[in-house]
């Protein structure tokens, strides 16, 4: 039950990054929260809805081993994988708030998926 409800956790942050880069990014909400300007949201908007929608993916597979509770056990795995993965590079490249956002949620999720939790 501590996987599912981290797991979840893990899709609702993504679904508010989702949110926040196809929505929210030239607005003031997105700008403060990725501390742009307005000149730069303008620029990069399309950037980054692309990038929101690759959350918005992530979102579904989470969602879609939820779904699938016990028999969807790989496809929850494989998506929190992604999320690690993804934390980690944005965290190398980008800021190292994304490995406290990002990938440590879904690491805590995937620990407790593995353990049986």
């Amino acid at each position: 039950m501590i996987a599912v409800i981290l797991t979840a956790a893990v899709a609702l942050l993504h679904l508010c990054f989702m949110y926040l880069e196809m929505i929210a990014w030239t607005r003031p909400l997105g700008r403060r929260v990725f501390g742009t300007t307005a000149e730069f949201a303008g620029a990069s908007k399309a950037l980054a809805a692309n990038q929101g929608l690759y959350n918005g993916f992530l979102v579904a597979g989470l969602l879609w081993g939820l779904y699938l509770g016990p028999d969807g056990f790989a496809i929850r795995a494989f998506f929190l994988g992604c999320v690690v993965v993804a934390g980690l590079f944005g965290a190398a490249t980008v800021s190292r708030r994304i490995l406290y956002v990002q990938a440590l949620p879904a690491v805590a999720a995937l620990i407790a998926l593995l353990a049986g939790w």
